[in-house]
């Protein structure tokens, strides 16, 4: 049995799937965190290590929309087992590669699982939320984002102390995960026959046509633009706030990597509360507030002092990251027949756009400093006026 509340919502199932995002993305991480260990024993130029990203994400990119075009044709609720099996293959390949060739293997199989991990598990989340899809999107992505942040935490306890070889060690993280994920898939007929239930019930009586091919285009040209210039914010903190810190307020890197994490945990909160609210207020108003909002404080984020700069970037990806679980849905609602395409599309999409975010400002903080970085970084919240032109669609809150 699972715990459901008045609204259809199967908590403990949407509890259980934030966990296994959590063990997913806490695995991905763990490539990055190694890359001091692999640049020493092999060597490494940072072309090279740029290679192994770059294969990591187009692996887990590219592969997640095919994936997810394939499922909604062909529902397969264990299929995030099967990705879970890739990235234990791929961990293992990884803690004892012994050429660069086998690294680049390794982050591939990775990659592909976390490409065949997302589009099913959205489809569950979309299921189990009844009528609160705001607060099951919330719990699956904090999960992912809190993985993403304890990785750095777990490399400095176990990877740096013990090696590469201790990469091995996390391979009974991905067999945990496959338990749970066997568990959610037997529960995938009974909870998404309750939601097409509930489906038909909240468009009883109403019109039913589907949206217009402009008004889905617009749509989804409009989030993926927000969601790049969310993502290359974002993703200035990820690859460059510790040289920042290191370099403006002469930081050390244990201190750096903490403000970091705290950095990192700020965006879990932020998805969790931003598809909250999103259930009572709009999906439409949240999109318009977390993207624009921020405006004020990242102009204002080169210029100040180490405290407020650790209180202004905390308030930033607060209201920043509640934009995600808003984006998705709204994408959700308007092509709601194509599920594992759109879980497939964004979560595939926000991993790409963070690769391309990331070089071209590796490219601009090579050429003019890491603080103009952030000086000129300051202004993408602006992007947020695009909202102006997203379709306004019915919102309804069971679906």
């Amino acid at each position: 049995m699972t715990t459901k509340s008045r609204t259809g919502t199967h908590l403990t199932v949407l509890a259980v799937l934030g966990l296994t995002h959590l063990l997913n993305d806490l695995m991905q991480s763990l490539i990055p965190a190694a890359y001091p260990l692999l640049k020493q024993a092999y060597a490494l130029d940072f072309v090279q290590i740029g290679l192994i990203t770059l294969t990591f994400q187009i692996a887990g990119a590219m592969l997640q929309p095919v994936i997810g075009m394939i499922t909604d044709k062909h529902p397969a609720p264990y299929s995030p087992v099967v990705g879970m099996m890739f990235t234990l293959s791929g961990l293992v390949c990884l803690a004892y590669a012994l050429s660069y060739g086998m690294i680049l293997a390794s982050v591939a199989l990775i990659g592909i699982g976390s490409s065949i991990f997302h589009p099913e598990a959205t489809r569950m989340a979309r299921y189990a939320a009844g009528g609160r899809q705001g607060l099951a999107q919330g719990m699956f992505q904090v999960g992912g984002q809190a993985g993403g942040a304890l990785g750095p935490v777990f490399a400095a306890l176990i990877i740096v102390p013990w090696g590469q070889p201790s990469l091995a060690w996390f391979a009974v993280t991905a067999l945990i995960a496959m338990m749970l994920l066997t568990w959610i898939g037997s529960k995938q007929r009974q909870i998404s026959a309750e939601f097409a239930a509930l489906r038909a019930r909240s468009k009883k009586g109403t019109e039913t046509a589907r949206h217009a091919s402009k008004t889905i285009a617009v749509g989804l040209v409009v989030l993926t633009l927000l969601m790049f210039t969310k993502n290359a914010y974002s993703e200035s903190f990820r690859s460059f706030y510790t040289f920042y810190l290191i370099e403006r307020f002469d930081l050390s890197i244990p201190a750096s990597q903490m403000m970091l994490f705290v950095f990192l945990m700020a965006a879990a909160v932020g998805v969790l509360i931003g598809g909250i609210v999103g259930d009572k207020i709009g999906r439409y108003r949240i999109i318009w507030f977390s993207v624009l909002g921020p405006l004020p404080l990242t102009l204002l984020l080169p210029h100040v002092d180490l405290f407020w700069t650790g209180v202004l970037t905390i308030m930033i990806n607060l209201i920043m990251a509640s934009a995600f679980a808003s984006i998705l849905i709204y994408a959700m609602d308007l092509l709601p027949d194509r599920i594992g395409l759109i879980g497939g599309l964004f979560y595939g999409l926000n991993f790409g756009l963070g690769g391309i975010a990331a070089a071209l400002l590796g490219a601009l903080a090579d050429s003019y400093g890491v603080e103009a970085v952030y000086q000129i970084c300051a202004f993408l919240p602006l992007a947020g006026l695009l909202t102006w032109f997203l379709p306004r669609i019915d919102e309804t809150r069971a679906t």
